[in-house]
C-alpha cells in the first residue's frame, strides 16, 4: 500500500497565510502516506514565523474535498495490526494537533466531505463549502462505529442531539443542512470557493495573534491532549473490531463497490 509520490503541496502567500492542497486521485482517499504528508506540511507552516494561517483545499478533478480514510487501511485482510496502528495514531495525532494549532485554519470544502474529510474540516477554525455536496461522519452506514473523539468533536460543534441524529443513522448532511446546523460557516458557488476562503483568512489573521492563540489553547488544548493520548488505546480495540468476520465482510463489500467501473 506504500506510495512514494507526493499528495500534498503548499503555496505560501505574501499576505501571511498558506494554501495546502490535497490531491490523491480520484477522491483523496486518505492512506498512511497522505496523513504523514499532511502532518508534515502543517508542522512546517507552524514553524514558519511568516505564516499565521492556512487554508486546506482539494486539488482533485472531481468535486470532492476528501472521501475519508482509504478503506484498504481498515480492511484487515489487506493490512496488518502494525501498519494499522501506525496509520491510526498518525491520523489522530495530526487531527488533534490541527484542532489546537496556533495557526488560523480554514477548510475550503469543494463537494463531498464524508468521514475523515469531515473530521479534518471540523478540526479547522472555519469551514466554507460549495453550495452543493455532502458533509458528515457516515461510518455507521459502512458497518463500523464512528471514532470516539470524532463524534465528540461534532458534539462540540453542533451539540449532542443534532450529532446523534446524523451519526446514529450514518447520515450525510447536504450543504444547506450543514449550514443550518452550524457544521459549516458559509456556502458559496464553486467558482467563488477559493477567493472566499482567502478573503476570510485574511480577515481572521488581522486579529491580534498572541491573544487569539492563547484563547484557542484554553478552549481546545485539553480536549486535543486527551484525544492524542486515547488514539493509542483506540487502535488496539479498533483492530479487534476490524478483524472480526462481520466487519471484514462489510468492508469487503464496500471495496467491491468502489472497485466497480463508474
Amino acid at each position: 500500500m506504500s506510495d512514494s509520490q507526493s499528495f500534498v503541496s503548499t503555496e505560501i502567500k505574501t499576505a501571511g497565510y498558506a494554501i495546502v492542497t490535497i490531491a490523491r486521485e480520484p477522491v483523496n482517499s486518505m492512506n498512511l502516506e497522505l496523513w504523514q504528508q499532511l502532518a508534515s506540511a502543517v508542522s512546517e507552516l507552524e514553524g514558519n514565523p511568516k505564516v499565521r494561517g492556512v487554508i486546506l483545499q482539494s486539488g482533485l478533478k472531481k468535486d470532492v474535498f476528501t472521501a475519508g480514510n482509504d478503506i484498504n487501511e481498515l480492511y484487515a485482510p489487506n493490512t496488518s495490526f502494525e501498519r494499522y496502528k501506525n496509520f491510526w495514531v498518525t491520523q489522530n495525532t495530526f487531527l488533534a494537533r490541527l484542532y489546537r494549532s496556533p495557526l488560523v485554519t480554514v477548510a475550503a470544502i469543494r463537494g463531498a466531505s464524508p468521514a475523515g474529510g469531515c473530521a479534518t474540516a471540523l478540526c479547522c477554525d472555519a469551514r466554507i463549502m460549495t453550495d452543493f455536496g455532502t458533509f458528515g461522519l457516515n461510518e455507521v452506514a459502512l458497518g463500523i462505529p464512528v471514532p470516539e473523539y470524532w463524534g465528540q468533536l461534532m458534539v462540540r460543534t453542533i451539540g449532542q442531539r443534532a450529532t446523534e441524529r446524523l451519526l446514529l443513522n450514518g447520515t450525510l448532511a447536504s450543504a444547506e443542512e450543514a449550514l443550518r446546523l452550524g457544521l459549516i460557516d458559509a456556502t458559496v458557488p464553486v467558482e467563488q470557493l477559493t477567493a472566499r476562503a482567502e478573503e476570510l483568512i485574511q480577515q481572521l489573521i488581522t486579529v491580534p495573534m498572541p491573544a487569539r492563540q492563547q484563547t484557542k489553547k484554553q478552549l481546545r488544548a485539553s480536549f486535543a491532549k486527551d484525544w492524542e493520548g486515547f488514539c493509542h488505546k483506540e487502535a488496539e480495540s479498533a483492530w479487534q473490531m476490524l478483524a472480526s468476520p462481520g466487519v471484514v465482510a462489510a468492508l469487503g463489500q464496500v471495496l467491491q463497490r468502489l472497485s466497480k467501473p463508474k
